[in-house]
């Protein structure tokens, strides 16, 4: 199994561990509540202004994705799932990310007029950049 496959299957894990069925994903939720094993709850009234990027009216929700990406892979049942093997590098933790914030099967479910980065964008809340980056990773994917 190649690593972005087995990225796409413990993200699609994590979207089912927390029973999130459609988009928006709630990630301040998962990570102010996380489930056993995985991390401490994140305060996050206690991030710096600093951390967020706020290029984009979306921007603080891959910021924050990221941040989850993070705490997933340093936890324990990120270990369990041997995530610090495959998520070494900083693309890897933006990968995982947006895999996170835009699962593949909720990307599968939409039709394929609303498969666009600005439609995508509104859908799952985030930059326009991310949704087209997704696209890509996807593409072999939603043939």
């Amino acid at each position: 199994m190649s690593e972005q496959n087995k990225l796409e299957s413990i993200a699609t894990e994590v979207i089912e561990t927390f029973d999130i069925k459609a988009p928006p994903i709630p990630i301040e939720s998962m990570l102010q509540h996380p489930k056993p094993d995985m991390w401490q709850e994140v305060d996050i009234a206690k991030l710096s202004g600093g951390f967020l990027s706020v290029k984009d009216i979306y921007s603080p929700r891959m910021s924050l994705a990221r941040l989850l990406a993070r705490h997933i892979a340093s936890s324990e049942w990120g270990k369990t799932h041997e995530l610090r093997e495959i998520v070494k590098n900083e693309d890897q933790i933006y990968a995982f990310a947006r895999m996170l914030i835009m699962p593949m099967e909720m990307v599968k479910a939409l039709s394929s007029g609303a498969r666009a980065p600005t439609t995508m964008s509104f859908h799952f809340e985030v930059p326009e950049e991310d949704a087209r980056l997704r696209l890509i990773e996807l593409a072999n994917y939603l043939r």
